[in-house]
Parts: C-alpha cells; structure tokens; sequence
C-alpha cells in the first residue's frame, strides 16, 4: 500500500486492480490489506471473520479473539467458543500481565497475546499453529496490532461490541452515563491512568474522564447528589463541561468554574463533588483543584504520604456559588514512581456484613502491596474493585468509583497488543 506517498500522474491509490498489477503483493501482504478493507466497510467482527478463513495462508490453524467483559471477570469470545475466566486461565493470565502465553494444545502450539487499545486492555487473541518460528510470531503479533485497532476504532459505538462485553442489561441512568466514560486506561511512555467503577450495571451518579494532550494528562473524578436518573444527568452534564473546557484551552480553576456554573444554569436543585488534576507527564507537576471530595492520596516509595494533599477544599459545585469564586489551584512536585489515588467516598464506606467499612488503612493497603509485587496498575485496580465487591458480598449500596495516576518517566510504557512481556 502506497499511503503517505505523492501518487505519479495517471497512477491511482484507491486498492484497484490497476495497483495490484503494478505493485504486486505476496499472499500474507493480501491478507492485512483485506482485514482493512473488510474493517472499514463491515466491522469487527467481519474483520475477524475474515481473518479465521485466510488462517492458512498465515501459516496459522485458526484465529479467535475473546473480550473482556464490563467488569473484567470473563473473557467474551467474540465469534464462538466458551467464556474463559481471566483469574484461573492462560487466556486471562495473557490479559493480566499484558504479555504473550503459550502452550502445546491438542491442535498445535497455543498462543495468547493481547488485545490492547492503547494503555487500555480490551481482550485476547488466540492463535494456533502447527509450529512456531519468527516469521510466524511476527505475523502473529502484527494480527494482533492490527485487530486491537480495528476493534478498538469501533468499540465505543459498534452494539456488537457492546452486547458482547455486557453480562447484564444496564438502566436508563447507567446507560447515559456509560455513554460518557473514556475508556478504562490511558498512558504514554511517561506516566498512565486507569479507573474502575462499581456497580457496573447500574451506576448511580460517579463518573471519571482522562485524556492525554501532547505532555499533559488530564484526569477528573465525580460524585454527583442522589441514585437517580437525575444524578446520572447531573454527572453527564458535568463531564460534558470538563471537556468542553479542556478542549478550548481553559486551565483547571477556569473548567471547574465553566462546570459549576452548567450545573446552577441547567440542574440548579442538583449539586456534585469532584476533584479536577493534571499531570505534568515531563516535569512530574500534579495541580488540582478539589470541590467537596475526599483529598488525593499519595503514595510515594510504597507509602502513604499522610496529609501530602490535603488543602481545604472548595464548595461543591452546582449550588449557585460559582459567580467571581476565585478557584484555588494547588500544585505538588512529584517523583518518578509516585502514585496519586483519587477515589469515591463508595470505596471506603464500603460495609461488609458485619457492619463494619472497608475503610481507608485497608484500601491504600492493597495498592502498596500490588506496587510492591511490580504488579500494573490497570491490573491492580481491576482486583482491588473485586475484592471490594467480595466484601460487600457483592451488594454495592453505594457508587465506588478509584483512579490511580502513575508518573513513570524513567519507564518505558508497555502495551498496545506486541505480546511481548515486560522488561
């Protein structure tokens, strides 16, 4: 394929035959150059279709691919084929660690390799093959490279996708507000974030956004009033402003303003907390602007700063304050490794059957411990709402809503679906 190239006069570049018969293309070439085609004009799942079918002339047995389920416990085929459990199989060890398994089947020789949309992980691809040698493993992991951004390119709006990774039908409220969640993890070279929210099929009022902008990553967590629709609406509006802002170049005490004042405009009974950061991702500054919410927490050597973040917070926004309020913009120099939590109060009001809350000493625990083990933070989290969903027997009474930042800058990011594991 010719793209990015000045075409001769006379010389088309829209895939005719008239190209094929100038630049002749060998049959694996044929291949990827149709799973492109097909994505664009049909989807994913065509895609993969497609790409079972020309399994032989990869040198390959077979291709499927499985995704993630909304809460990250199951692996989904997205064809056919059993759900895999991602705590107890290879599939989901592939999916844990980020990183290509393999084994000897019945078949051939298995292999598991990630499917990533960026930072973010999004299922697993399975591949057998009657032997294995570097030219096959490269294919292999350029399939996967190019079926991880055709799945993720369509994800957000694709219903195929989406009927696949929901277990469960989700309300009105959770609906919307699903409608306005990035996805789970972004990330460069220089640092990442990834959230997790509970309950993921009915969601009451907490949200988070995080984008990255060249050397700067974004990220805002919600708590909006109440467990209703308006509460989803009120946290749906708020996030609309955040980016609104963000993407006209307002710094952060102008966004949290621009988002207080479409609250009082819009939803004048409604009110919500949140705190609003970025990070520096090649300096290493964290700025926020906190309004009502609980602090962010640092942890920083596998310890927890006490008070490193505390300041006195604003008032939350939405209730009519925001007119000439000046917004105090806090800022903290951090260092490589260093880890800001930024959490819902859903997280440590968490209540077992006891009574008793799952509390705060238990929930920077788990962090600190999976920091220690070299474990990701993606991964990290992912269990931690487990484990929290565990303790409550699986019966959120209210949103719980966790977002780790790492600055990493003396790290190189792994991910985007290459298999290969971490070094």
């Amino acid at each position: 394929m010719c793209t990015g190239m000045f075409a001769p006069r006379g010389v088309r570049l829209d895939g005719g035959d008239q190209m094929a018969e100038n630049f002749p293309l060998s049959e694996s070439e044929r291949v990827f150059e149709d799973l492109v085609r097909v994505a664009h004009a049909d989807g994913p799942i065509e895609a993969l279709e497609l790409a079972d079918r020309y399994a032989h002339v990869l040198g390959l047995v077979r291709i499927t691919a499985h995704l993630v389920d909304l809460q990250q416990r199951v692996l989904v085929p997205l064809l056919s084929g059993p759900e895999l459990d991602v705590d107890t199989t290879l599939a989901g060890e592939a999916y844990r660690f980020e990183a290509m398994r393999l084994v000897e089947g019945e078949n051939g020789l298995e292999l598991w390799l990630p499917l990533m949309g960026g930072a973010d992980r999004m299922g697993v691809l399975h591949v057998v093959t009657e032997s294995l040698d570097r030219p096959t493993l490269h294919r292999c992991r350029t399939l996967a490279a190019l079926l991880s951004l055709i799945i993720n390119s369509q994800r957000v709006h694709n219903d195929g996708y989406l009927r696949r990774v929901r277990k469960h039908n989700v309300d009105l409220r959770t609906e919307m507000l699903r409608a306005f969640l990035p996805q789970r993890s972004v990330g460069t070279g220089q640092g990442v974030s990834t959230a997790v929210l509970e309950p993921a099929y009915a969601v009451g009022g907490d949200a988070f956004d995080h984008s990255i902008t060249r050397d700067v990553l974004h990220a805002t967590i919600l708590d909006a009033m109440g467990h209703d629709l308006a509460s989803g609406l009120t946290a749906a509006v708020a996030m609309a402003g955040v980016r609104d802002a963000r993407r006209s170049g307002a710094g952060l005490t102008q966004l949290t303003g621009n988002v207080g004042n479409a609250l009082s405009e819009w939803l004048p009974e409604r009110f919500c907390t949140g705190v609003f950061s970025t990070l520096d991702l090649a300096g290493g500054v964290f700025s926020w602007v906190n309004c009502g919410h609980p602090a962010p927490l640092l942890i920083r050597r596998q310890e927890l700063i006490g008070g490193a973040l505390d300041r006195t917070a604003e008032p939350p926004l939405g209730l009519g304050l925001e007119e000439n309020h000046n917004y105090t913009l806090h800022q903290l120099q951090l260092e490589p490794g260093d880890q800001i939590l930024l959490y819902t109060d859903g997280v440590v009001e968490a209540r077992g059957p006891d009574g008793e809350m799952f509390g705060l000493e238990r929930f920077v625990e788990f962090i600190i411990r999976a920091t220690a083990g070299d474990e990701r933070a993606p991964e990290t989290l992912r269990r931690l709402i487990q484990d929290i969903r565990g303790y409550q027997e699986g019966h959120f009474t209210d949103d719980a809503t966790i977002m780790l930042i790492q600055w990493r800058p003396d790290t190189r990011f792994h991910g985007g679906g290459s298999g290969t594991p971490e070094t």
